[in-house]
């Protein structure tokens, strides 16, 4: 921009020079303040010769605070691997390949665009950056792209899988920002791994969609989840660290019981957070504005800054004054944390807080410098001389950046721990701190007075908290499967994401919604809920359901938690029920995982009754008198996890609430009888004989009962059916010699 001086020198019959600086994007925009980090990342894809399996390379930037981050991940035909890379960095823009990148893949990609509430911008581009990984390498070190970090690039890459994949993934990064002419910036950029899974409890792309952890299922908005519930920061920098976090649960008992000695702490000490909560407020956005002053030194933008106009440099000095003053006050919250016994001295134990005792001096010494040159933060008149001054100051600054950017992390885990203690002294139900055991023989997950966090909206008349064992109990008693039925709205869905968050929350260090909790670790959440198709990936139902359903199955261990909802309900009764009843059985057997299946199969609870690591339970629901007093009675929903098995569903019932008209009931009903005395009652007993599973026989009866009913029977769902027993004979056989 031209000042009035440069205007008058160069003289009013001069032609005022113009062109392009610079092509700014959503995702590159430097002036980028705010809670959500904003990333543009780019992707690499291979195939694997030896299995066949995709592996990608990524690497994605936040250019406001110039840091890139880079890593590969491992994945099959279900893409869960790259469902969670997609949900957990959150692109603003996702650069590839054009023909690089398969239809699977691109069917993966245009799945995650459309979650969440922010859209990502997809930008197909020319395979020629992607290319190449020796030339990438010479092009880094000949640009002098990531001098300034302060970890070499090659040690980040170091630390990652595929290393040639990553390279080309950054390629593909360098080359579109050098197209947008703001690749200069690069030479300041600091590059760091990135693991998707690595070191911590997992959950896949769908398993975040599944349990609403960033965004919600009724419009994909942050309200009603996980994040929400969880974030009290008031940082710009505490809010992102805590996004990162919810991605990565640690499964680490040591740091998990660092992070609760923490949060019981600021708990505790009830005019600590009050105390700390006044520091914080005081800090801006740390981690943006050492971005840009990053972007400036050490470029050829600094080196013209007396030249650049008096508009821009004046935005400068406000952007440097700011640092530095944020900075004080971070430092100064460090000091008072340290100098005084607030309970909360785990925190040294997290964090590589820097040395206090040059850090004050030494920020004290740039404020002097800023308040001799630039008085109570005017900024009015800056000269040359002035600029140049500041290009030195700048430059010292950035000098010591290792240790602003310890700082800022340091303020950041505070303004998280601080976040998990307000959430648990804000709560309307229960908390506790969960007791994270070390795995003796078996899994388990005890918990007393369970409630899901934020399903109730505030309203703690509705709160219905539940009692829930998975593993060896008190008596010793190792059921670590639970059977779960009971009527549709009935609570079922509720009490399985309440579970699973609960070990989220235990696993990030946080209190958990419960009386009493314990557990051992878990390593991986595996989810399928819902009955959801995509259209626009043409997968239907039922291919959803089985391709979530065989993730499960191949990548479950003993240590994993595991939710099946209504499995096999995609396709035809035979079938559904056959294919629910192998994979329980497989998880029970063979995985021995600690697991939550719930069904409208009632014959499975039959077949299931007498195992020893299965326990039946449903969600009570009883018949109250109508209170236009009718006479009649209708369906109420207690939300309770109740011993046994649900005698049924409940379907018509809940038609009937929905607002399905009476007669349409009525004929439904008639229907279901008639069915139910053809077929249903087949489905009777469970009981074991000695040389045959009387389940096989009411099976072959069923199929009998539907070849003599009028009209065409189904020969599909008949063959399908002998099928199964023949199957289920062999098996029966083979374990009886």
């Amino acid at each position: 921009m031209e000042s009035a001086n440069q205007a008058k020198a160069r003289g009013v019959h001069s032609v005022i020079e113009r062109k392009l600086v610079h092509v700014s994007t959503p995702s590159t925009a430097v002036d980028n303040i705010g809670t959500d980090a904003v990333h543009l990342l780019a992707l690499k894809e291979v195939t694997l010769a030896s299995s066949g399996f995709q592996v990608f390379g990524f690497a994605f930037l936040d250019y406001a605070a110039l840091k890139i981050w880079v890593g590969s991940v491992q994945d099959d035909d279900s893409s869960a691997a790259l469902g969670a890379l997609l949900m957990q960095v959150s692109p603003r823009e996702l650069i590839y390949e054009t023909s690089g990148i398969s239809k699977e893949t691109q069917r993966t990609i245009r799945k995650y665009a459309s979650a969440g509430s922010v859209k990502m911008q997809l930008t197909p581009l020319s395979g020629i950056d992607f290319s190449d990984a020796a030339q990438i390498r010479n092009l880094i070190h000949s640009k002098g792209f990531f001098n300034a970090s302060t970890e070499s690039w090659l040690s980040a890459l170091d630390c990652t899988m595929n290393q040639d994949v990553v390279i080309c993934a950054l390629g593909g990064l360098i080359g579109h920002l050098t197209r947008l002419m703001l690749h200069d910036a690069l030479k300041n950029g600091e590059v760091l791994p990135y693991h998707v899974y690595k070191t911590c409890l997992r959950m896949d792309g769908q398993t975040l969609v599944n349990l609403e952890i960033f965004s919600n299922n009724f419009n994909g908005g942050s309200s009603g989840t996980l994040y929400k519930h969880l974030n009290h920061c008031v940082t710009a920098s505490g809010k992102r660290m805590l996004r990162r976090w919810i991605c990565h649960p640690l499964k680490d008992i040591d740091a998990i019981n660092k992070r609760l000695d923490v949060v019981e702490g600021f708990i505790q000490n009830c005019g600590l957070g009050p105390t700390t909560l006044g520091y914080l407020q005081k800090i801006p956005d740390l981690e943006r504005l050492l971005g840009q002053v990053r972007s400036t030194v050490g470029l050829s933008s600094l080196l013209q800054l007396p030249f650049i106009g008096e508009k821009i440099i004046k935005k400068r000095i406000k952007t440097f004054i700011m640092l530095i003053n944020g900075l004080r006050n971070g430092i100064d919250l460090l000091n008072d944390l340290q100098r005084a016994d607030h309970g909360i001295l785990a925190l040294y134990k997290i964090v590589d807080i820097p040395s206090l005792s040059y850090l004050p001096e030494l920020i004290h010494k740039f404020e002097e410098r800023m308040q001799n040159e630039f008085p109570c933060g005017q900024v009015s008149d800056v000269n040359a001389n002035g600029a140049n001054d500041l290009a030195a100051l700048m430059d010292v600054f950035i000098g010591k950046a290792s240790e602003w950017s310890l700082v800022i992390n340091a303020v950041s885990t505070i303004d998280v721990l601080r976040s998990f203690a307000a959430m648990t002294l804000s709560s309307f139900g229960a908390m506790c701190r969960p007791q994270v055991l070390l795995k003796d023989d078996v899994p388990v997950l005890r918990m007393k007075g369970l409630w899901h966090p934020y399903a109730f909206a505030g309203n703690a008349n509705s709160l219905v908290p539940n009692d829930l064992t998975l593993g060896q109990d008190l008596s010793g008693l190792n059921r670590f499967a639970l059977l779960l039925t009971g009527p549709n709205m009935g609570g079922k869905s509720t009490i399985m994401r309440a579970t699973c968050l609960a070990v989220v929350l235990a696993q990030l260090g946080c209190y958990v919604p419960c009386t009493s909790c314990e557990l051992t670790l878990a390593d991986s959440i595996f989810t399928r809920l819902g009955a959801t198709d995509r259209i626009m990936t043409g997968e239907s139902t039922f291919l959803v359901e089985c391709t979530e359903t065989a993730s499960v199955l191949q990548k479950a261990t003993v240590d994993s938690l595991v939710l099946l909802d209504e499995l096999g309900r995609g396709t035809s009764t035979f079938d559904g029920y056959a294919i629910a009843y192998a994979v329980f059985r497989h998880l029970v057997e063979r995985v021995r995982c600690r697991q939550l299946f719930a069904t409208h199969y009632h014959s499975l609870t039959k077949e299931f009754a007498s195992h020893p690591h299965v326990s039946l339970q449903h969600m009570a629901c009883m018949f109250k008198p109508r209170s236009d007093g009718n006479g009649q009675k209708e369906l109420t929903f207690l939300y309770r996890l109740t011993s046994g098995a649900c005698p049924e569903s409940y379907g018509l019932q809940v038609a009937a609430m929905a607002g399905i008209p009476k007669s349409i009931v009525e004929k439904a009903s008639v229907a279901g009888q008639v069915m139910r005395a053809k077929i249903a009652g087949n489905f009777k007993s469970s009981e074991q004989r000695a040389e045959f599973s009387t389940l096989h026989e009411e099976w072959l009866r069923a199929a009998l009962a539907v070849s003599a009913m009028d009209g065409q029977p189904d020969d599909d769902d008949v063959m399908d059916t002998l099928f199964c027993i023949q199957q289920e004979l062999k098996s029966h056989f083979r374990k009886a010699r």
